[in-house]
């Protein structure tokens, strides 16, 4: 937080949209060892079709996570594809902590990071 050059807090608010909570937890997810890919059935559906007529980027920022912002708490839901032959309950409470940290990282206080896993890759 920044101060005024007399030394009182400026007034002011500053807010956080969804959208960014959800790109800092794509990545964050993303970055996880045992993900595949985020997204339910129709997400990747609809995405894979995207990139066939090249609109890959369209939709990639937050695929898969929705997050629910109120001042400064967070909660947010992540959806993936595990890689085949990976322990459930270790991925995702990987996932878990490697998205509490990196939106800790930004000052956000979360509450929740609920994992949905959705599918297993190659199988």
């Amino acid at each position: 937080m920044s101060e005024a050059t007399d030394g009182t807090t400026p007034a002011g608010t500053t807010t956080v949209s969804s959208e960014v909570v959800e790109k800092i937890t794509v990545a964050a997810a993303k970055a996880v060892p045992g993900v595949a890919e985020l997204g339910g059935d129709v997400a990747r559906f609809f995405n894979s079709v995207l990139d066939k007529v090249g609109l890959d980027q369209v939709g990639d920022g937050s695929r898969g996570v929705t997050a629910k912002v109120t001042g400064s708490d967070v909660t947010v839901n992540v959806v993936l594809v595990l890689e085949a032959g990976r322990v459930v309950a270790e991925v995702t409470a990987a996932v878990q902590q490697a998205v509490t940290a990196a939106l800790q990282g930004y000052g956000l206080n979360v509450l929740a990071v609920n994992v949905n896993v959705d599918d297993i890759a190659g199988v």
